[in-house]
């Protein structure tokens, strides 16, 4: 049986992974940092080419160097439990199944193997917006999920887009639903001091996650 881990949207509200020859472009309209030149994308294309097919996903990845993302890109690289490299790509996640269709993303476990798929209204999204969602997603990397585990994953999104803001600050996109999704997470880390206090709150109520246990393996219970 596939064993599946679904990312779901925050409580406001399969088929083979196939690789093309060339990378999917980044969007014609969208302004990347300046070292994002056409020879800096062809080496990180050489570093990521094994994990997704996209450039996007490569910039989003190459931001995560060094920040506290850094953990979750290395994860992503194959340095998970299943030892090989997660494989990431924007998929209509309605094929998966028509009640994922609003959701951000899908984790999802086949063979021992772990894939990220994205839903893909975020392929105009800023890179560094998708580096703190491939942040939580990484995280997951068995069948099993639970209530801790998913307040550890939210808060470290909260904290990498925190970071992501103060490293590209232009990344603030009012016009993504992806960074709205982030800005609200980082609201309820500031609301919380810097703590999962609200983030954990949200978890907990979210009908999403209602049959979920309160621990998994590596997350023990998440004290109040």
């Amino acid at each position: 049986m596939k064993k599946f881990i679904i990312a779901l949207c925050l409580g406001l509200g399969l088929n083979s992974f196939v690789m093309a020859a060339q990378p999917n472009p980044i969007p014609a309209d969208m302004k990347l940092p300046s070292k994002y030149t056409p020879e800096y994308m062809e080496v990180l294309a050489k570093e990521y080419k094994k994990v997704s097919n996209d450039e996007i996903i490569f910039v989003a990845l190459d931001m995560m160097k060094g920040s506290t993302a850094d953990f979750s890109r290395r994860a992503i690289m194959g340095y998970n439990l299943t030892q090989y490299p997660m494989k990431i790509a924007f998929k209509n996640l309605s094929e998966l199944n028509e009640s994922y269709a609003s959701f951000d993303a899908v984790g999802w476990k086949k063979k021992g193997k772990l894939y990220i798929y994205i839903n893909p209204k975020h392929e105009s999204a800023p890179p560094a917006a998708l580096a703190a969602l491939l942040s939580h997603e990484a995280l997951h990397q068995d069948e099993y999920n639970s209530l801790s585990e998913e307040t550890y994953a939210w808060t470290m999104e909260a904290n990498v887009w925190s970071e992501m803001l103060k490293r590209y600050p232009e990344s603030n996109n009012k016009e993504s639903s992806l960074v709205a999704r982030e800005n609200i997470l980082k609201q309820l880390l500031e609301k919380g001091n810097g703590t999962d206090k609200y983030i954990r709150k949200t978890v907990y109520s979210n009908p999403g996650y209602k049959n979920l246990p309160i621990t998994s393996p590596g997350y023990g219970e998440i004290t109040k």
